[in-house]
């Protein structure tokens, strides 16, 4: 049975919320369409991100991930599309997301956005 791509972001609890570590997701295999004329982009995405409460589930991220196959958008947006999905998927306290997109016309395009999110707020300390 073949799986469909889907736009549907899955998350899982952090196993370590009060802990700051960083996770790394590459996806060497991206594609999408230049919509002005219908060819393929391929590209390498890298996402990393602190995750805060939520973390991005991987099957669902492949499957998000290839939903853009089929889909016309310049490289500056589909970069900048894909953070704020994953943002709003699991509100991280930061990421970044960068495309590296293969040769074009003899162009390399690289895209890079970060999301800084709020910082956590320090325990309130007790009066004695």
């Amino acid at each position: 049975m073949k799986k469909q791509a889907a736009k549907d972001l899955e998350v899982f609890l952090n196993p370590y919320p009060d802990r700051d570590y960083e996770v790394h997701m590459e996806c060497p295999e991206f594609s999408c369409l230049c919509p002005r004329t219908g060819q393929p982009d391929f590209a390498h995405i890298d996402i990393h991100y602190v995750p805060d409460h939520e973390c991005i589930e991987l099957k669902s991220l492949k499957l998000y991930l290839w939903s853009y196959r089929d889909e016309g958008a310049f490289h500056e947006a589909v970069i900048n599309k894909i953070l704020d999905d994953l943002v709003a998927a699991c509100q991280p306290r930061w990421m970044q997301v960068e495309g590296e997109f293969f040769v074009r016309g003899g162009i390399y395009t690289t895209v890079s956005v970060e999301h800084h999110g709020k910082p956590k707020k320090a325990k309130a300390k007790r009066k004695k």
